[in-house]
């Protein structure tokens, strides 16, 4: 059956549907191999992908070390990423439509939402690093922003001057949400030029003032015995997958323009572990060769960036930077929330409003908190957020491969009665598989935030949370198996 003939005019006047939400007719799927492999590049070479890596070997690895735990990491998340979007290659449809089949139609908001929130999180913390980047820029030529008298509470860790610069960043993002996606596709293609340049320019700098790439990668890893190395690897693996488990749940945002299954598997097994491992080698190199250059270890690029003595060269870098990290904010972590947010109320909230929840939800997370330091980045904030983002996934990829065999029926997606409605647009079974999974995990992250002593419960279960996307996907995948299967 095709689409056109499912998209009756009753179905189209359902407040479960809408033309963001609508299934693309297999006319119009023009993506092909290559164009995933341009996306995952794309969103491979950004500012967070180098500061993932940099964390690791700021938390003790040595290069090999990192490079093979982030290698490993994209591997694991690229299954999860591929069977979910084998639904959008084949019919066409969203992440927030897919999960009605799951949750309910209903009861999709609530996945949606968790991964919205995670998306604002997303464009926060690019949303400063580009207004951190505005002001390694300015406070140049005008140091009087150093020392702007303080306006926030001190718990709130945010000087004047950067707040200044994160702030006028944010309302150029919230002027491109008004003004729409299609505007940025210059700065797109000016990404595309720039930062793979930049990369290799800081790469090759590093190396010629380390004296050699030899003295780099021969520096040891830190960690003095086997199993202090495996007490930081583990919870830094969940964090590698956790950096894309967002993308592992919406990519039928992408895949539903996909020619073909193949188009969309070969695409992503292809781009997303190789890019995701180069582009990381860069900042393992050049974090490595700080510690030779400077004697300790610089893990943010912008501030490395700021070492340097050209004030032009500097300025020139800092506004490139904010114009790469602009494009992908829009593309990465405007769309899909503002999909999420516009599923809430189909017919009220359009995608220009949702940019808009986006952003303001993006200044309340606090986005410079979560990347103070390497520990905050990895362990609070990307294995924080798996442990929601995990057990959803395992849901989703059991109830469709398991329970449904990879079998929609496309027009329910968008009925308020229909196959998917189950109580009053609840699935039960999921929010209950969905609460399973994430329980485990909650000691473990009130520990790491500091809002539970470690004596309060056994050590087994606080440790839970160092493998918490695993622990989430399978616990609630099987869960949910076991519950549908008995029903």
């Amino acid at each position: 059956m095709h689409i056109e003939d499912i998209l009756t005019e009753e179905l189209q006047s359902s407040h479960l549907y809408s033309k963001d939400l609508a299934p693309v007719p297999a006319s119009e799927r023009s993506w092909g191999t290559w164009n995933y492999a341009a996306l995952w590049i794309s969103m491979s070479l950004c500012i967070p992908t180098y500061m993932l890596a940099s964390s690791l070997i700021e938390g003790g690895m040595n290069w090999w070390q990192a490079i093979l735990t982030i290698f490993i990491g994209n591997s694991v998340v690229l299954v999860p990423m591929i069977l979910n979007g084998h639904a959008g290659a084949k019919y066409g449809i969203p992440f927030p439509v897919f999960a009605r089949a799951s949750f309910g139609t209903i009861g999709a908001n609530i996945p949606a939402i968790l991964r919205a929130i995670v998306a604002c999180g997303w464009f926060g913390i690019q949303t400063w690093i580009g207004g951190f980047a505005l002001f390694q820029m300015f406070h140049l030529w005008f140091p009087f922003l150093d020392t702007l008298p303080p306006v926030f509470p001190a718990s709130f860790g945010l000087q004047t001057g950067p707040a200044i610069c994160f702030f006028l960043f944010w309302l150029l993002n919230m002027y491109v949400v008004y003004l729409g996606v299609e505007s940025i596709k210059k700065l797109l293609v000016f990404k595309a030029f720039f930062l793979p340049f930049a990369a290799l320019a800081l790469l090759f700098w590093a190396i010629s003032a380390a004296h050699g790439l030899g003295p780099i990668l021969e520096q040891p890893s830190k960690f003095a015995t086997t199993g202090e190395f495996f007490h930081f690897f583990f919870p830094a693996l969940t964090g590698m997958v956790g950096f894309w488990a967002t993308l592992s749940l919406n990519i039928p945002d992408f895949t539903r323009y996909a020619k073909s299954q193949q188009a969309q598997v070969t695409g992503q097994a292809v781009a997303l572990p190789s890019s995701m491992t180069l582009f990381s080698f860069i900042g393992v190199v050049v974090t490595s060769a700080t510690t030779i250059i400077y004697g300790t270890t610089i893990w943010d690029p912008l501030v490395l960036a700021g070492k340097f003595e050209s004030k032009l060269l500097v300025s020139l870098a800092m506004i490139a930077v904010a114009i790469s990290t602009l494009a992908t904010n829009i593309a990465a972590n405007i769309v899909s929330p503002a999909n999420d947010f516009a599923h809430l109320a189909p017919k009220k909230i359009n995608f220009r409003t949702g940019g808009y929840i986006t952003g303001i939800i993006g200044i309340l997370i606090f986005p410079w908190k979560l990347i103070a330091d390497p520990g905050g980045y990895i362990f609070t904030w990307l294995v924080g957020y798996s442990s929601l983002l995990g057990p959803i996934g395992g849901i989703m990829i059991v109830d469709y491969y398991f329970i449904r065999k990879q079998q929609l029926e496309l027009s329910d997606l968008y009925k308020v009665k229909g196959a998917y409605s189950f109580n009053k647009g609840f699935n039960r079974y999921a929010i209950i598989a969905l609460l399973l999974g994430i329980l485990p995990n909650v000691p473990g992250f009130l520990v790491q935030v500091k809002l539970m002593g470690e004596t309060l419960m056994p050590a087994w279960i606080i440790h839970l949370y160092s493998y918490a996307w695993f622990v989430g996907f399978f616990v609630s995948g099987i869960s949910y198996m076991l519950m549908m299967r008995r029903k």
